[in-house]
């Protein structure tokens, strides 16, 4: 299969690198454009920053919400510009997105709207309960994606081969 159009699902996460280096790959390989997405995600816990007499948390939650976003969002620019000029130098056509909210569907929704025909998503290797109260983005995308979709399982640590 020769594809042409590569969506690569990247997070904050040390895996990142790994699975940007395997799209690149790929891309060069096949001659592909490349389309990086990240979700951003807010913290709620750095929104609450002030503890009133009586332990009520009370703070102005409209700009604490707004300078929040503001900071990750320019984070976010600088570190998915910096994977494009990378993978540019070695001739890889790259653009970038990101949204917030519910990461599997935007996957999914942003693949099928570029027209991707491959989709490059890290796996966690979660299971179980763990699995379904936190949720598993690469298993929603391999069920409702509508392309083919290449997991990249995170690789243990020494200590958990054991």
């Amino acid at each position: 299969m020769v594809y042409q159009k590569i969506l690569v699902a990247l997070d904050r996460s040390i895996q990142a690198e790994t699975i940007f280096e395997k799209g690149l790959v790929l891309a060069q390989q096949f001659s592909a454009q490349m389309m990086l997405f990240h979700r951003l995600a807010l913290e709620e816990s750095s929104l609450f920053t002030y503890v009133g007499p009586y332990g009520h948390t009370l703070t102005n939650f409209s700009q604490a919400v707004q300078e929040q976003m503001t900071q990750e969002t320019e984070q976010t620019r600088q570190w998915l510009t910096s994977y494009c000029d990378r993978a540019q130098e070695v001739g890889v056509s790259c653009e970038w997105e990101w949204k917030m909210g519910d990461t599997g569907r935007w996957i999914c929704n942003l693949a099928k709207s570029w027209g991707a025909d491959l989709i490059i998503v890290g796996r966690r290797g979660r299971h179980g309960v763990t699995e379904v109260l936190l949720g598993s983005v690469s298993n929603y995308v391999v069920h409702r994606a509508g392309c083919s979709v290449l997991v990249v399982q995170e690789t243990p640590l020494l200590s958990d081969r054991t």
